[in-house]
């Protein structure tokens, strides 16, 4: 329960800091509160720096010289007030403090000027009196002034009077007719002297001047006069006529008024006499409560020569009315600023909240103040002492419930009619950080598409805190996630703390990444901290960001060579082509179409890629029939690739193989999902009819000039010259410029599954096979490789390898120079070729065969491959058939293409039955060793036939 007392105390003024006034818990017998080092508080700041009071037991000192004159001017007593909250064991008690600050003697009596001037008549009688401007003495009581002396004449004397403000008077006083002609100018020194022990003085210099004027001077009819008057007197209100009277004659006798020459300015700003009437009337608004009375010093002259004047003391004095309204003044507990305090929404009921004063500067009823509160419930008004109360809650309060209340302390004084003052007190909850931040929804979902600009925009979360200030300042935050099981969610988004916003840190892949979930942590700033989660769910949005691709047939440099029987019926399935997007759902919806078709004669199917024959073939379409063909997918903006497929008229059966197996390197196995190159077969039929078409270009070689060979010979020697292709052999023995032929595979095309020669990518060999002539001279085969060409001639058994290997950095095309062709297969001599210039090769020799008959060409080795990684040929005694403007890609397909697993299998050699060796590709490789050269003696020599790798 709250209470309040009122104790006084007195000190002096100049004593020193620290000087003990007195002991609120001692005098008061007060029990410290459980908080010793606050048990005692100032209420408000004032005299501060004045008074120190010791919290912990209320000892008030002085805290600074106390300047009493500073402190209370012209006050008679000098009161310092203040409030003190003591928290005892019984909650807390108001204590209203009053310390008397009593004078000392430290001023001296001071006269306005060092010294005056004063003309007096000659004639004037004995007991004429003259004001002097009074001393002035900070000091009050009997430091004040108590006397005044003059120094020694037979002339003037001097008296003093008190007036009613208190003030000591003096004047000086005729004691002795003057004779101007014995004696016309007098210096007096007047002294004032205060009460004090010892007392101090202030002296001025008093300088007469006798004038011999007329000798007779106004008098008034009364010397000393009192009247009342009300503060809301209005202006020109008369006061009261006053009147003097001179017996001389003309203008001697002719009286004037006025005030005094040393009256305050502020009586001559309120009051205004008349100078020939001698009517006083007001000429402002007086108030009572800034002052309750006015003395006027009137003087009455003649027009005279000489002329002496009289004066007379009017004392006005002030009568008050209910013309003030009552004041309120606030105090609060806590702060306060603009009119605002401030509780804590933690405070118990009965809770002290501020302090409020009233006062009515009227007097009597008029100064009588009743007080009350309105507003809310939750607070009252509790008095403390006279017109003091204090406002209490009245229950516990709640911030989120109610944050501010507007109360209104009424103030009614008892005048009639009364005063009546209104003010608006607002208090205002503090917060307590009881409410974490919250999301709006626990899961977000949101869209991207993907491609988007890094930096761009996601989205933006709101977590809502009910409190206030830093309570209710919400940050964001990402939790630590990865995507996809690996990547720091830190590298796919990023998110303002302040804001919320979320914002991509790269380019999203949908086909990367579908979806991903960032968890967002909202922490408030109170303390302690509180947080929640929401989860956001950005889902990747497909775009039509990737263009379809051919991968089957293989391609090279977008285009392909793909044999077709000479006899291929109507109906024929000349080429199933596939292809692939990256895409999903209408984006990667692929759709075939032929672009161009000179001869129109296939049709595609947009849905498979089935190529097929309209007509049959004949020698009229010649042996090179070309179609653009080419696919794009059914996305807004569709993208499309293209292709040229050159279909070769050959006369081999489909059941005829010759087998060529490539194996490559690490890397290139690393990066296409294949671990060796893909075996290629050739069937035997087909070798012994490639022998005949041979033997007849060999026949054309001779005879240029004859346009027949034969009905067998025209055809076949039509098909090279429409390919622009020659076996004869150029007038430079180091030029080739014959026929490429294409070592090529085909099997049903049933077998989907199965892996083309090549992988699902390019490879960088490009292969032809060439039938000799003799075993002993034929045309040499160049390889390339970055700037210059290796040929490697030998004659080896058929168990040899011949092995051609990449360099093992990345995918290589043909012509990259970065790849390396070795092999350890053949150790033999080697010869090296200049670079290849218009589509010829230039050879430094001339390739030759050994006894063996057979033919190993193999690279110039590079130390940075091993040979393990190389590329092996096997051939056989059947000749291969033609086929121009060969490459890499010519094996790609469902007809032309072998098991993945026999493609691992490492070469073998076989006889001249034909026919492929049971269990061929049963052997592997290791990577980063060479094989060892098998070596049979007696073992039949290899076929004629020779197969070139071109790098």
């Amino acid at each position: 329960m709250a209470h309040s007392t009122t104790t006084k105390y007195y000190t002096y003024e100049e004593d020193a800091p620290g000087t003990e006034i007195g002991n609120l818990s001692q005098d008061l017998k007060i029990e410290p509160g459980e908080d010793l080092q606050t048990s005692f508080r100032f209420m408000q700041k004032t005299n501060y720096s004045v008074i120190h009071m010791r919290q912990m037991d209320g000892l008030l000192t002085v805290g600074e010289s106390i300047d009493r004159e500073e402190l209370c001017p012209q006050s008679p007593k000098c009161i310092i007030t203040f409030d003190v909250v003591a928290f005892s064991k019984e909650k807390f008690q108001l204590i209203h403090v009053e310390i008397e600050v009593r004078d000392i003697n430290d001023n001296s009596p001071q006269f306005p000027f060092n010294e005056t001037y004063l003309e007096i008549s000659e004639n004037l009688p004995v007991g004429t009196r003259f004001p002097l401007h009074p001393a002035i003495d900070r000091d009050v009581g009997s430091n004040y002034i108590q006397s005044y002396q003059i120094s020694y004449n037979n002339r003037f004397g001097i008296e003093v009077s008190t007036g009613e403000d208190g003030l000591k008077n003096a004047e000086l006083v005729l004691l002795k007719k003057l004779d101007r002609e014995l004696e016309d100018f007098y210096t007096i020194e007047v002294t004032a002297m205060d009460g004090g022990r010892p007392p101090k003085t202030g002296s001025m210099a008093v300088h007469i001047k006798v004038l011999d004027f007329n000798d007779n001077s106004p008098t008034f009819e009364h010397s000393s006069l009192k009247v009342e008057l009300n503060e809301d007197a209005p202006l020109g209100f008369l006061l009261l006529k006053v009147h003097a009277f001179d017996p001389d004659d003309g203008i001697n006798g002719e009286v004037v008024y006025g005030f005094v020459e040393e009256s305050s300015n502020e009586v001559k700003h309120l009051f205004h006499i008349d100078p020939f009437s001698g009517s006083v009337t007001l000429n402002a608004i007086v108030d009572y409560e800034t002052k309750r009375s006015y003395e006027l010093n009137i003087q009455a002259y003649d027009l005279g020569m000489n002329s002496v004047p009289s004066t007379c003391k009017v004392i006005v004095e002030i009568v008050d009315v209910n013309d003030n309204a009552p004041e309120i003044s606030i105090k609060p507990m806590t702060s306060m600023s603009d009119g605002v305090a401030y509780i804590t929404e933690a405070a118990a009921e009965d809770s002290f909240v501020a302090l409020i004063s009233t006062s009515d500067r009227d007097s009597g009823p008029n100064g009588y103040v009743r007080s009350s509160l309105h507003g809310h419930e939750h607070f009252k008004l509790q008095q403390a002492y006279g017109d003091t109360f204090m406002i209490v809650t009245t229950t516990a309060l709640d911030r989120e419930k109610i944050p501010e209340y507007n109360l209104t302390v009424v103030a009614e004084d008892l005048g009639s009619p009364p005063f009546k003052t209104i003010k608006q007190y607002t208090i205002r909850v503090s917060d307590e950080n009881d409410n974490p931040p919250l999301f709006s929804k626990p899961v977000y979902e949101v869209s991207v598409m993907e491609n988007n600009v890094p930096g761009s925009y996601i989205a933006t979360v709101v977590a809502r805190d009910p409190d206030m200030g830093d309570n209710s300042k919400v940050t964001y935050k990402l939790i630590d996630g990865e995507v996809n099981g690996g990547a720091p969610l830190s590298t796919y988004v990023s998110l303002d703390p302040i804001s919320g916003s979320l914002y991509s840190v790269r380019s999203f892949d949908y086909e990367s990444v579908k979806q991903i979930e960032v968890k967002i942590q909202a922490s408030d700033n109170g303390s302690p901290q509180l947080s929640s989660t929401a989860l956001i769910e950005i889902k990747i949005v497909d775009q039509n960001d990737n263009a379809p691709y051919i991968t089957h047939p293989v391609l090279q440099n977008d285009s392909t060579d793909v044999p077709i029987p000479y006899n291929a019926p109507p109906g024929y399935i000349a080429l199933r082509v596939k292809a692939r997007d990256a895409d999903e759902g209408i984006n990667g919806e692929l759709s075939f179409q032929i672009l161009e078709d000179e001869q129109m004669l296939f049709s595609i199917n947009k849905e498979s890629g089935e190529m097929v024959l309209k007509y049959g073939l004949s020698f009229l379409h010649g042996d090179v029939l070309k179609v653009k063909i080419g696919v794009s997918d059914k996305g807004r903006s569709p993208q499309a690739a293209s292709a040229t497929v050159r279909f070769l008229v050959t006369e081999m059966e489909p059941e005829d193989q010759i087998i060529m197996v490539v194996e490559a390197s690490t890397e290139a196995r690393s990066k296409i999902d294949a671990s060796l190159i893909v075996i290629i077969m050739l069937g035997g039929g087909c070798a012994l009819l490639l022998v005949a078409i041979v033997a007849v270009a060999l026949s054309c070689k001779h005879n240029r000039g004859e346009r027949s060979c034969g009905g067998k010979k025209k055809k076949t020697q039509g098909l090279f010259e429409r390919s622009s292709l020659s076996l004869h052999k150029s007038k430079d023995s180091s030029m080739y410029s014959g026929p490429r032929v294409l070592v090529n595979d085909r099997i049903a095309s049933s077998h989907d599954d199965s892996m083309s020669l090549y992988g699902d990518r390019a490879r960088e060999a490009e292969t032809k096979a060439f039938h000799p002539f003799s075993m002993k001279h034929f045309e040499p085969v160049a390889l390339w490789q970055g700037d210059k060409y290796s040929l490697q001639l030998s004659g080896i058994r058929n168990n040899d390898q011949l092995s051609v290997k990449d360099s093992g950095k990345g995918d290589s095309d043909f012509n990259d120079s970065d790849s390396d062709i070795s092999g350890d297969g053949c150790k033999k001599s080697h010869s090296t070729f200049n670079p290849r210039t218009n589509s010829s090769f230039h050879s430094a020799n001339t390739l030759g065969a050994d006894q063996q008959g057979g033919y190993c060409i193999i690279p110039t080795r590079s130390p940075a491959s091993p040979c393990s990684n190389a590329y092996t040929i096997a051939f056989t005694q059947v000749p291969a058939h033609s086929h121009p403007n060969a490459n890499s890609g010519s094996w790609r397909g469902s007809a032309y293409s072998t098991n993945i697993s026999k493609a691992r299998a490492q070469l073998q050699t076989f006889p001249r039955t034909g026919t492929l060796p049971l269990g061929f590709g049963q052997h592997k490789h290791e990577t980063g060793t060479c094989p060892e050269e098998p070596h049979q003696s007696g073992q039949e020599p290899a076929a004629l036939a020779e197969v070139a790798t071109t790098f």
